[in-house]
């Protein structure tokens, strides 16, 4: 046995070692404004706060800082072992200049190519933490007009400021980080037959992206007036949102809220989403490209949330790479336009398969159900894929509330919507169900109390008459 001098030595080893270990876990905390942030809501900051990313990325990692104040920047990519806290009453603002969002390998509308970057990045990172009672704004109400839906965007770098844009304070030596080359104009170019489509897209901003990224839990913050995309999940898994409001209520163009795209094993729970696009969209890649990459999205949960106004809840309409075992529960929608969503187009092609949406309240809504794979068609589109989209094995169940039409289910001719099962869904609304190219379709649990026509509208009435919002 050890005498008493050696049992000491090795209680002091052992809490010495257990001290280091629990030290050296604590990640550290270094603040913006230690790096010269300045939160006046004028000075540009995105240098000094790249300064911060990079000093604790080399020194192991930590928690990066927003404090009580509106700190202005651009673009900011995160390395890894970096995680972001925005403290109560701290604001992270985006600049309304365009040569402060460089170009940046990524995919946007299910397209892989060169596109403005997000103006919060995280790519290639695991054990990512995001949170605060702050908030994260990227300027979209200032951002010129410009810039149309989709991204692309006449004009070249440096577009117009604005009261949020780069001012007086804007630093003559702030530049964009990590060499990454700003945005100039758009242009394409094709790689040759046998390598992807490449092209180059000037836009607006998404507000936060996380690229092929694992082991995400972003929480509590709240998020506003994205130029574009709000949370842009793109090639990761193992995701947690939770308790994360989003703002977008005047109109800014495809101001989604959250886009989950090719991605598996996510959970978005207690989120509070108001928006002029889709609240959350689930997507998998476009067309051609969207073949190529090939990626699914899919075990996906969406819990105890809450929309307002906006498009809903949505498969697609880029679902190429397909969308699969999506669950949706426990979610009220409030003066939301459409509901339970699933879109798709003739070029996308891939499968909607195993999704369910339950336990669901409708207050005032638009459409409570709207299923169309020949969406928005009213543009010029790409051809379309030899194999259309299957989508099949949908179920809605307990559904309550009010709408303005219970909704719409259209499928293709040769390719129908199929096996879908509503059960104890109870609707009052002004309008029924428009079903067309539909198999299987069990509706013996809707049970609906509608104002004018047919419970359930099918043949050539079902085409004749789409549902409109008022204007």
């Amino acid at each position: 046995m050890p005498n008493g001098k050696t049992a000491v030595l090795s209680c002091l080893i052992l809490f010495l070692t257990l001290f280091l270990v629990a030290h050296a876990a604590a990640p550290a905390e270094t603040s913006i404004v230690d790096f010269g942030a300045v939160g006046d809501g004028k000075t540009v900051n995105t240098k000094s706060i790249q300064a911060a990313i990079d000093h604790v990325a080399a020194a192991g990692g930590g928690l990066l800082i927003v404090p009580k104040g509106t700190f202005m920047s651009g673009a900011l990519f995160f390395k890894q072992g970096v995680n972001l806290r925005v403290e109560k009453d701290g604001v992270l603002k985006g600049t309304t200049v365009q040569a402060d969002y460089p170009l940046v390998k990524t995919r946007w509308e299910g397209v892989e190519g060169m596109h403005t970057s997000a103006f919060i990045n995280f790519t290639d990172m695991t054990h990512v933490t995001v949170d605060g009672e702050g908030m994260i704004d990227g300027s979209g109400d200032a951002f010129p007009r410009g810039r149309r839906r989709g991204g692309a965007g006449g004009g070249g770098a440096g577009g117009g400021g604005g009261a949020s844009g780069g001012g007086a304070g804007r630093d003559a030596n702030d530049q964009t980080p990590n060499g990454q080359t700003p945005a100039t104009r758009p242009a394409r170019q094709s790689a040759g037959a046998t390598t992807r489509f490449v092209f180059q897209q000037v836009g607006r901003p998404r507000l936060i992206c996380f690229q092929n990224c694992q082991d995400i839990h972003i929480s509590d913050l709240h998020l506003q007036k994205q130029a574009i995309w709000c949370l842009h999940l793109l090639y990761s898994r193992d995701v947690v949102v939770d308790n994360i409001t989003i703002r977008s209520t005047i109109y800014i163009p495809s101001s989604d809220g959250i886009d989950v795209d090719s991605c598996d094993r996510v959970l978005i729970k207690k989120c509070d989403i108001a928006c002029t696009d889709d609240d959350i969209a689930i997507k998998s890649g476009k067309d051609d490209d969207g073949r190529r990459v090939n990626r699914p999205s899919q075990n996906i949960t969406i819990q105890d949330c809450t929309m307002g106004t906006g498009d809903g809840i949505a498969m697609g309409s880029e679902v190429t790479g397909s969308v699969r075992h999506v669950l949706v529960e426990r979610c009220t929608f409030n003066g939301t336009s459409h509901c339970a969503r699933i879109k798709s187009e003739p070029s996308r092609g891939g499968e909607i398969s195993e999704i369910v949406f339950r336990d669901i309240t409708l207050k005032d809504a638009g459409e409570a159900f709207d299923f169309e794979l020949s969406w928005n068609m009213r543009l010029e589109r790409a051809a379309a894929s030899s194999t259309l989209t299957l989508c099949h094995d949908v179920q809605l169940i307990n559904f309550t509330g009010t709408s303005r039409a219970v909704g719409t289910v259209i499928g293709y001719a040769t390719q129908p919507i199929s096996d879908v099962k509503f059960v104890n869904c109870r609707i009052a609304a002004e309008r029924g169900l428009r079903m067309l190219y539909a198999t299987n379709v069990d509706t013996s649990g809707l049970n609906t109390k509608v104002q004018q026509g047919p419970a359930i509208i099918t043949g050539a009435a079902a085409a004749s008459q789409p549902f409109k919002l008022p204007t």
